[in-house]
């Protein structure tokens, strides 16, 4: 086993990584009325202490009317929370780290709680899942509109001196709402029958957002197979299926591929490679051509859909990340729970000090530390 890999620097654009780890985007919800502060800037600053190569922030929502389905999730827009998300970006470079915010609309996905936004939610159909009204259709000129919302907020992350942006497109939410054949019945040009042709919203905001930052500005794309919907859901059954998904949008201008999936070391064509086969991130990468990030469950017994029941997960072995990084299956690793509660995971990793790593507590989520 060797942990060079994980500690290797990366490069990409004129942006250098010293490590191949990246701080998972993980909602939090604690920015007063949208705006981020102190605590906030404090949270991400310790885990650029921490040695975290990369840090995604929280989805932090574009300019949009029901953007957000939870309260105290940030907004990425207006003098205020820009002002706010200053303040983190130098707090994260002041301790030597870099960071970039994802930015997302939840679409018509439901909070955890009884909150509602004061406007009606909007999606590709009106639907949250298959069958399953909630809110409204997007009108064209609701999606026109979107899309540059999209790029004013990459536009700002930049201005701000952020090193990255990133693009939430999994789990369900908008970007992906038209990407999944449940929940995108369009029959104007933003749908149709093959994932390639409900890939166009996805593509448009891509390309605006690659407009509005320039040609030289890391872009990163989260996607899924799952959706909080459905934890089973697949846009791509077959390789063929994916790279009609994905190369389009890397055509568009997506840099780097965030592939989500519940547990990294899970093949994602097993009929194809085995058991042992390459992951979501290992396909997608062989497919396009561009950086993956992979991420699930790494350093942990649990996956994270048990933490919102409560349950907490104990420390787990590196040797699969250690092996599957070795082969060039990926280039990047996101961490996520294993961060919330340990700041120092990084950095005990490189310094042999796995022994003392902590598991997740799920208590961790309620607090911003």
């Amino acid at each position: 086993m060797s942990d060079n890999v994980l500690f290797s620097p990366f490069t990409l654009k004129g942006l250098t990584l010293p490590n191949r780890i990246v701080m998972a985007p993980m909602t939090r919800g604690m920015a007063p009325e949208g705006i981020p502060g102190q605590p906030n800037a404090s949270y991400y600053r310790r885990r650029a202490e921490g040695e975290a190569g990369l840090i995604l922030t929280e989805g932090t929502v574009v300019n949009r009317p029901a953007s957000r389905n939870m309260p105290g999730i940030p907004f990425f827009y207006g003098e205020q929370a820009l002002a706010g998300w200053k303040q983190v970006a130098d707090a994260v470079h002041a301790a030597g780290g870099r960071i970039g915010p994802q930015i997302w609309h939840t679409g018509s996905t439901r909070a955890r709680g009884e909150w509602e936004p004061e406007a009606p939610v909007e999606s590709p159909s009106g639907l949250v899942g298959p069958g399953e009204p909630r809110g409204v259709a997007m009108t064209e000129e609701d999606i026109a509109d979107t899309v540059a919302a999209f790029a004013h907020a990459a536009a700002d992350a930049k201005r701000l001196g952020f090193d990255v942006v990133e693009l939430h497109g999994a789990h369900g939410y908008l970007i992906d709402q038209f990407f999944w054949q449940g929940t995108n019945l369009r029959t104007d040009a933003f749908g149709g029958k093959t994932i390639a042709e409900r890939s166009r919203f996805a593509a448009d905001i891509v390309r605006a957002v690659r407009a509005a930052v320039g040609p030289d500005f890391p872009l990163i794309l989260r996607v899924s197979q799952w959706k909080q919907q459905d934890y089973s859901a697949r846009l791509a059954e077959t390789p063929q299926e994916m790279t009609e998904w994905l190369v389009p949008l890397v055509e568009a201008g997506v840099d780097i591929l965030h592939c989500s999936q519940r547990r990294f070391w899970e093949p994602e064509f097993p009929e194809i490679d085995g058991s042992e086969g390459l992951n979501f991130a290992g396909w997608a990468k062989k497919l396009t051509g561009a950086a993956t990030i992979s991420v699930g469950s790494v350093g942990l017994s649990g996956d994270f859909f048990g933490a919102f029941g409560g349950q907490g997960s104990e420390t787990a072995g590196l040797d699969n990340l250690y092996t599957r990084m070795e082969r060039g299956e990926f280039d990047l690793i996101a961490v996520g729970r294993a961060l919330l509660s340990d700041p120092q995971w990084a950095h005990k990793v490189r310094s042999n000090r796995t022994a003392e790593l902590l598991g997740f507590r799920a208590e961790d989520l309620a607090a911003l530390k």
